[in-house]
């Protein structure tokens, strides 16, 4: 789900603020990985 969320982000149809909390920290090391950190802020 981390890595959906992300690919979202990357899109630009969701932000980081949409992501539930439970599974943010996952999607933002996700964004990192991605080398898109400045998406995980």
């Amino acid at each position: 789900m981390a890595v959906i969320y992300a690919a979202l982000i990357v899109k630009g149809k969701k932000s980081i603020a949409d992501v539930p909390e439970k599974i943010r920290e996952q999607v933002k090391d996700v964004l990192i990985d991605l080398d898109v950190p400045e998406l995980a802020e």
